[in-house]
């Protein structure tokens, strides 16, 4: 005769299978209820950014810009239109970027919420893959934002202009997970914020096309626009909003970067997180 199982401690409020199976989905839930404590600054940030861009470089030097280079515009179109784009695969790059970095750091060293979380039914992969889509919904919302404000501001003139948020949510995931990846391996972040900033986040903000096609930069120099995410979203954005040329071949080459950094990204944070959390 099998004695029926009694359910005891946790057990009786918590369902392990279901953790097992949605496990990545309620680390995403706790990232995003911590998010929310902190909704207001966010929400201010992603409002002032695209406002004082739109304002200082957009309107005030791309005035200048429009007036010198005569109807023709650059690139076809008004500078402000040229720049929009970019504006809104940064902000996407930017946000990803925050919510994988520094929630990696923490869980891993500042607080080492990930070990209690490993405690439990929920895998390295999971938690990885939970703060990995927890920063997308960051991403979404800043680029819906933005693009509000870029509207606002009459920089989409483009009927199909609405394309360019998908494309900026790709690049965004894409160096979102290369850098979780890189953040899961930290062990001393001393020096790391220092060089992120200034010698990765700055120069691909400045070198990727960003104000000014990338062909007009000296050729060694370009290189740094081939291997950034933003050149790349940039690129199929100006495509989408106002018909910038690409040939299919290029068109193929900035899907297939930005696939294989957002893939090998996503599989090795995974690798990282349950070899970290295994120690």
């Amino acid at each position: 005769m099998s004695i029926p199982t009694v359910r005891q401690g946790s057990l009786q409020l918590i369902d392990a299978a279901k953790t097992r199976s949605r496990g990545a989905l309620y680390v995403a839930e706790a990232r995003i209820r911590t998010m929310v404590k902190w909704l207001g600054i966010i929400f201010a940030i992603a409002i002032a950014n695209p406002v004082l861009y739109l304002i200082s470089v957009g309107i005030g030097l791309g005035g200048l810009i429009d007036k010198s280079v005569g109807p023709a515009g650059v690139d076809g179109v008004k500078y402000l239109t040229f720049l929009a784009p970019a504006l809104l695969a940064q902000a996407a790059i930017q946000g990803t970027m925050d919510e994988t970095v520094f929630p990696t750091i923490e869980g891993f060293k500042w607080n080492r919420t990930f070990y209690s979380m490993n405690s439990t039914p929920l895998s390295g992969a999971q938690i990885s893959i939970g703060v990995f889509l927890a920063a997308l919904f960051r991403a979404f919302y800043t680029v819906l934002l933005y693009f509000g404000v870029m509207w606002a501001f009459g920089a989409l003139e483009s009927p199909r202009a609405w394309l360019a948020i998908p494309t900026s949510i790709f690049a965004g995931a894409s160096f979102g997970a290369l850098m979780q990846s890189v953040a899961a391996k930290l062990e001393d972040e001393n020096y790391f914020f220092v060089v992120l900033g200034r010698f990765i986040m700055m120069p691909l903000f400045l070198f990727s096309g960003t104000f000014f096609p990338l062909t007009s930069m000296p050729f060694f120099l370009q290189w740094i626009g081939w291997i950034s995410p933003l050149w790349h979203a940039t690129e199929l954005g100006r495509y989408l909003t106002y018909g910038h040329a690409i040939s299919p071949t290029l068109m193929w080459v900035h899907f297939a970067v930005l696939v294989t950094m957002l893939v090998s990204g996503l599989i090795l944070s995974a690798r990282l997180f349950t070899k970290r959390l295994a120690k």
